[in-house]
């Protein structure tokens, strides 16, 4: 059976009568045990999809199904999805099971979406590489001696290699770009607060978005389009209108892009990567489109505000797992002192015990004005100066990373070094807007390289028909 890259391709072959959901669930699940050595997928739905399948073939006969009938989906482990485990790769969640489906996954479902299994990452996504799982890294199919990135790299790997058509991952500093980047496939994060975050498994309640990976932008605005809007359960979420992405991607005009010079001229970013996004300046300037360079003073500021803010909610959101109500509890206790202390010492792993010791740091009574209040301030600064300049400008670009695919355990002994991977993709997340990643080429090894597009909150409709623009020209 060939190889499919997009739905639309898809739905035309069923609608031919050349395959159908059930040949297609069969081919992802061939795939997955070939590949089974890149450790993608925790869990593989086997029988139940294959199930949903068959249902989803009658649905197409009689003419009933859903817009996503077709597409197979796999999620991160960090989604619930009821009477399914979900352990965000973590000990301390081993053998946990859901009670309730998050509302993004069940609109999926409700559009009859195929869910083919849960998909490896970073433990309670804290990481970079996907080195920090408590069930081993995922393989970068490219190069299985590097990383896929992070935390969602079981996700972007899974599309990369043709184990499913579409996945979710979650986005808090650059967990669905970099690694969409590293992997050369699209990877989104909208809006804060676009997409519900009921039955997402919290990290850093104020930054986590549920993101979507593809290999083509309209697939990519449907799933968004179906998971985004208001939602009963999540009193964050938007009560803004959807719009119908999928058929907004037609970009007609001229735009005016900016970038951010202190992103191009800095030390740490990889010659060749500065190469490739400066000839895809050039050749939009070549296009008639109007590009700017800009300056952001606080480029230095945006990585520490991140840990200092994302630690001190991931010290709070982790204190719910101490071992009395769900999940892993340890068995050599005397007290509860002791099984609080013994089951987190057993349960979470270096990365997470890192953070949930940074985070309670820097809320301690002594430091909490020294460091969490002022990097609350430092973060309105940020998002103010990034919306005054998408305010004059229809989207900024950016190297999504500040290198491609790093070696497996080569930055693993300097947490400093792994923070600093996230580097370009943390401003989105700070500010609260939109951004995507689209491939840009390779380097000379062969390694994709990735381009980001960030836009202004709650304008994914504009990011998705440039990104859509850039792909389909070439451009990039």
């Amino acid at each position: 059976m060939k190889t499919y890259h997009s739905l639309s391709a898809i739905q035309k072959d069923i609608k031919e009568g050349k395959v159908n959901c059930t040949t297609l669930v069969q081919f992802y699940l061939k795939n997955i045990s070939e590949k089974a050595h890149l450790n993608a997928f925790l869990e593989v739905y086997e029988e139940e999809a294959l199930a949903a399948a068959q249902a989803i073939d009658q649905k197409i006969a009689q003419g009933k199904a859903g817009r996503l009938a077709g597409m197979v989906i796999g999620i991160k482990d960090v989604l619930c999805y009821a009477n399914h485990e979900v352990n965000a790769a973590s000990k301390i969640l081993s053998t946990f099971q859901s009670q309730f489906t998050g509302t993004a996954l069940q609109r999926l479902i409700d559009e009859d979406a195929i869910i083919i299994g849960r998909l490896n990452c970073d433990e309670f996504a804290m990481g970079s590489s996907n080195e920090n799982s408590a069930y081993g890294p995922c393989l970068n199919e490219l190069d299985n001696t590097r990383v896929p990135g992070g935390s969602s790299g079981g996700s972007a790997v899974a599309v990369q290699a043709d184990l499913c058509l579409v996945s979710l991952g979650s986005d808090t500093g650059g967990s669905v770009r970099q690694p969409a980047a590293f992997c050369g496939i699209v990877g989104l994060k909208p809006t804060y607060s676009r997409i519900s975050r009921w039955g997402l498994i919290a990290y850093a309640s104020s930054f986590d978005t549920i993101g979507v990976f593809s290999k083509n932008i309209p697939d990519n605005a449907l799933v968004l389009e179906i998971m985004a809007g208001a939602d009963e359960h999540d009193s964050t979420v938007s009560k803004k209108p959807v719009p119908a992405y999928s058929s907004l991607l037609n970009f007609n005009k001229k735009a005016k892009v900016a970038y951010i010079k202190e992103t191009i001229h800095s030390e740490g970013l990889n010659p060749e990567i500065k190469e490739r996004t400066l000839a895809t300046l050039e050749k939009l300037k070549q296009a008639g489109h109007e590009v700017e360079e800009v300056s952001f003073p606080y480029l230095d500021y945006i990585l520490p505000t991140y840990y200092i803010l994302t630690t001190a909610e991931a010290s709070a959101n982790l204190s719910r797992f101490d071992g009395v109500r769900y999940g892993h509890r340890s068995e050599a206790t005397g007290d509860l002192e002791s099984l609080y202390k013994k089951t987190r010492s057993e349960g979470f792993g270096e990365e997470v015990k890192r953070r949930i010791m940074l985070g309670t740091f820097v809320l301690s009574a002594s430091y909490y004005d020294a460091y969490f209040t002022k990097a609350q301030k430092v973060r309105r600064l940020i998002k103010e100066k990034t919306e005054e300049l998408l305010k004059d400008h229809d989207v900024l670009v950016m190297p999504t990373t500040p290198t491609v695919a790093f070696k497996l355990g080569e930055h693993s002994s300097n947490p400093l070094e792994m923070y600093l991977a996230d580097l370009y993709t943390v401003q989105a997340n700070v500010a609260g807007v939109p951004a995507i990643s689209i491939p840009n080429g390779v380097d000379s090894q062969g390694l994709p390289i990735g381009l980001q597009i960030v836009g202004k909150a709650f304008d994914e409709a504009t990011v998705f028909a440039f990104a859509d623009y850039l792909m389909q020209n070439q451009l990039n």
